[in-house]
């Protein structure tokens, strides 16, 4: 599981066959492989993940060359506010680029980088300034945790999908309203109909018992909007990743382990790992610049024992070796290979430059975003 005050862990992937070498700041990308489980429930025994495809050479050529995302500010709305329900408005790949050409999409990515940023050279439990609303929402997750102890999971003969993750995700539904109260000041309590959206979009889907990188990408999204209503503000970043972002972890680790949730997605193999992705990208930029430790040392064990509860990319590679057996190098091609990057500096950008290829920009993710007036379909 992964806890604690910081970005720590992400798992899973499994097979090999070569990968292609790494270039400049990037790695091989998985390219998108059609998911069921993004279009119908898992059958009742263990499913048929769709087939891990290898990479594509144009897609990795075009990750390699593409430029590496850079940090923005977030502009902050003022009055009067106009907030409304926000729906999906992604239905193919020329709405997912114009998504990246319009201010919120370049906007919500460098709010991405910048989260990364923020944490660059520092452990999880370096002290940093944590607000108000910081220590709300932190203590919201903590409810969310309590929750899954309240509800055990059922005894039932399917290996993944345990029903009772429906019984936890409706007490969400029920409760997002008056969880976002807690930190919402009163001038802007008529936000929750459109925050509340992102909020219980980011821990799975209850139908398909599934979670993945999109759910993932929605939290980040509540997370910019908080920063668009002007309640995260830039000092708040580092408290953000290595307090926020780490309890949420945190808990979707517990739902993952507890209620057998589904990977939403079958990169397989070819993924980093089977359900996140930003771990990676704040506990590369953690990294950057350490005296000792470089990207291949994920495959000391005395490393990932001593600091993977400091920083989260090796936290991620432990867990990912704890929950597969097999050969590392089998289950974990993606990640064998970025081992091979010289240094953190190269891993970070190629993984920003990849989180933007293989999962802002498919259309099989992004058609579940959502769109407001805080990240606004223009």
């Amino acid at each position: 599981m992964e806890p604690h005050d910081h970005q720590q862990h992400c798992p899973k992937s499994p097979q090999t066959t070569s990968l292609p070498p790494t270039t400049g700041t990037t790695f091989a990308p998985p390219p998108p492989s059609p998911s069921w489980s993004e279009i119908s429930p898992p059958p009742t025994d263990r499913p048929i993940r769709a087939p891990a495809i290898p990479p594509d050479t144009n897609s990795q050529r075009a990750i390699i060359l593409a430029p590496v995302p850079q940090a923005q500010k977030v502009s902050v709305v003022s009055p009067p506010y106009h907030f409304q329900t926000p729906s999906k408005k992604i239905h193919s790949p020329d709405d997912i680029r114009r998504f990246h050409e319009s201010d919120s999409g370049r906007n919500f990515l460098g709010f991405v980088v910048a989260l990364s940023e923020s944490i660059r050279g520092h452990k999880i439990s370096d002290p940093c300034y944590q607000s108000e609303t910081v220590s709300r929402i932190i203590s919201i997750l903590d409810s969310l945790i309590q929750w899954v102890e309240e509800i055990p999971p059922e005894q039932q003969a399917a290996r993944y999908g345990n029903a009772a993750y429906r019984t936890w995700h409706s007490r969400l539904v029920e409760s997002s309203e008056s969880l976002m109260l807690r930190f919402l000041p009163h001038h802007l309590h008529s936000a929750t109909i459109e925050i509340v959206p992102y909020f219980t979009d980011s821990f799975g889907n209850s139908s398909r018992i599934d979670y993945g990188t999109g759910h993932e990408t929605n939290f980040a999204a509540w997370l910019y909007c908080l920063a668009r209503l002007g309640l995260i503000k830039e000092e708040d970043y580092p408290a953000a990743v290595a307090r926020i972002f780490v309890k949420y972890l945190e808990l979707m680790r517990k739902l993952q382990l507890v209620y057998s949730l589904e990977p939403a997605g079958s990169h397989g193999v070819w993924g980093l790992d089977d359900y996140h992705f930003l771990p990676f990208i704040f506990g590369s930029s953690q990294l950057i610049d350490h005296k000792y430790m470089k990207p291949k040392s994920i495959h000391n064990e005395d490393i990932l024992d001593n600091f993977s509860n400091e920083y989260l990319y090796l936290s991620c590679v432990a867990f990912i070796k704890k929950v597969k057996k097999g050969l590392f190098a089998e289950h974990s091609p993606m990640l064998d290979d970025i081992s091979g990057v010289p240094n953190w500096n190269k891993v970070n950008s190629g993984l920003l430059k990849m989180y933007k290829a293989e999962v802002l920009e498919k259309v099989p993710i992004m058609q579940h975003f959502l769109f407001g007036w805080l990240i606004k379909w223009e």
